[in-house]
């Protein structure tokens, strides 16, 4: 009867799940990278992991949150910035997922570090440089990058942040190995690697477009996924290029 009344309670209660570029976005992302890995890259990691894919641990980060020792990395998943100034314009004066990715790769490349410390930098380095990929997370601090603009996502109650975490991705139907499979057919596209910073400034330059297309109460359905899934792709195939290239480059 105890445990009866328990699950009903359960049941009854509020439930969320902040999942960045959810699941099926980050293991997107691990698996392409994983295919432009060199082999020394690859038996590295391997060693780190201990045997677990990128595309399987690119989650962690996410569930690890309901852990109170790791509350300190909350903010390691975004950063905010007006949406007219450039990351390097304005002070930042606390960690952000900037800050984050190159904490992890300076802590990977030093000789000194130890390997469980090597592998906590691995798994968080793999998750942020894909938040940064989801124009969200470099979005207005007022609206916590979107998470309080609540919209409607074919009849769904949802928030701007949530519709590009995952409603987007999760609506096209594939899973993240079919999905990763695809958009790796785009193999010629040429990729521009460049740096944290300049991943921070094209992501806002993307969110600005976003924020301009809808409005608090939008009801989303066929049109916005047919303007914006081509977008979602290419933030998660450059994301998985740009993580095979950063480490390649940290465990050459």
């Amino acid at each position: 009867m105890l445990m009866k009344k328990i699950i009903i309670l359960l049941l009854c209660l509020p439930f969320s799940v902040k999942a960045d570029w959810g699941k099926t976005g980050h293991r997107v992302i691990g698996e392409i990278a994983t295919h432009h890995l060199k082999p020394k890259t690859k038996r590295a990691i391997s060693n780190l992991l201990e045997g677990r894919s990128l595309a399987r641990i690119g989650t962690w980060a996410d569930e690890i949150r309901s852990n109170p020792d790791y509350n300190q990395y909350t903010i390691w998943h975004y950063v905010n910035m007006p949406l007219d100034k450039k990351y390097e314009d304005v002070e930042h004066s606390q960690e952000n997922v900037v800050k984050a990715i190159q904490i992890c790769i300076k802590g990977l490349k030093d000789k000194s570090t130890s390997k469980e410390k090597k592998a906590f930098y691995l798994k968080y380095l793999v998750h942020c440089l894909a938040d940064l990929h989801q124009p969200l997370h470099a979005g207005r601090a007022e609206d916590k990058g979107g998470n309080t603009i609540k919209l409607k996502f074919f009849g769904r109650n949802t928030n701007l942040h949530r519709v590009w975490d995952s409603d987007l991705i999760n609506d096209y139907g594939m899973s993240y190995s079919e999905l990763a499979k695809s958009l790796m057919e785009r193999k010629n596209d040429p990729v521009a690697i460049g740096n944290p910073v300049a991943w921070a400034n094209e992501s806002q330059e993307k969110v600005i477009t976003i924020y301009s297309k809808v409005n608090e109460g939008d009801r989303l359905g066929y049109r916005y996924v047919y303007e914006n899934l081509p977008l979602v792709k290419d933030q998660l195939y450059k994301a998985g290029i740009r993580l095979a290239a950063v480490l390649n480059d940290i465990f050459a």
